[in-house]
């Protein structure tokens, strides 16, 4: 038998440690800063954006604002832009770790601004397409992707009301505003999850749509076909990071439940 007090050693809390760094080397290379993550979504999403715009003008011939197909083509932009990259960005913003320190108005200005900017495009990219299929005498609201799309965008507008009411306004009492939070935060990674999927869906459909004839039907890989799918890939890795990155405990704001965080802003210590 080994003396009592090397096997005590041996599983305190430093032996503990010690076993687990031990016993778990890929947690800790992938115990990477936010920083650096941060950075490369950043890239992320600008390529997610770069892609999709290139998508539409290279190959659905560029953009218009006369009704035509060149009007459509905003709308995946719009929504790619919108409720994906800006969104992510948004949902991310009480994981910067400034964002650990002193007053949070300027952050939850920031957030609340980024949000609504999302909402704005995502109502554009709507316009932009319920326009095009009246003017085409398409009809609207026929496809799981625009329902899914659409659910995903009136539970968007709920969101930011409720979010906008219970944080901002001064009449929501504290507990009210306790209670709600992981509300907020749930369905917040809910509407990124259903952005992901509609972005996903609708790039599926108008492949389907667009690559119809003989030479390049969507079964036979075309180059447009090629570089669309990898779009969606880029898209659902976004999410995937962004959604990953608000699941980890060590990069959530330390002091998430303190009296400050549940504070109306317009009462908020500048």
């Amino acid at each position: 038998m080994e003396a009592p007090d090397e096997a005590e050693g041996a599983a305190g809390p430093s032996g503990r440690r010690a076993g687990l760094r031990h016993r778990h080397p890929i947690a800790e290379m992938l115990d990477l800063p936010f920083l650096p993550f941060c950075a490369f979504l950043g890239g992320l999403g600008f390529v997610c954006v770069a892609f999709v715009s290139a998508w539409c003008q290279h190959w659905r011939g560029g953009f218009a604002l006369d009704g035509s197909a060149k009007m459509f083509n905003w709308h995946p932009v719009l929504m790619v832009t919108g409720m994906v990259v800006l969104y992510g960005a948004a949902a991310l913003v009480y994981r910067l770790p400034p964002t650990w320190r002193g007053p949070k108005l300027p952050w939850k200005v920031l957030h609340g601004a980024l949000a609504l900017a999302a909402f704005i495009l995502a109502v554009l990219g709507l316009v932009a397409v319920f326009r095009f299929h009246n003017d085409h005498g398409t009809p609207n609201m026929y496809s799981l992707h625009s329902w899914v799309g659409l659910a995903t965008v009136l539970l968007f507008s709920c969101q930011w009301v409720a979010g906008f009411s219970a944080f901002l306004l001064p009449w929501a009492p504290a507990w009210l505003r306790a209670l709600y939070k992981p509300v907020h935060v749930f369905f917040g990674s809910t509407i990124l999850m259903l952005s992901v999927a509609s972005c996903v869906s609708g790039i599926n459909e108008k492949l389907f749509f667009s690559l119809k004839n003989g030479t390049m039907e969507y079964k036979l890989l075309p180059a447009e076909a090629v570089f669309a799918n990898t779009l969606g890939l880029l898209i659902l890795l976004f999410g995937v990071l962004v959604l990953g990155a608000l699941a980890r405990p060590s990069w959530k704001r330390p002091d998430a439940d303190s009296p400050d965080s549940r504070q109306p802003l317009l009462t908020a210590e500048r």
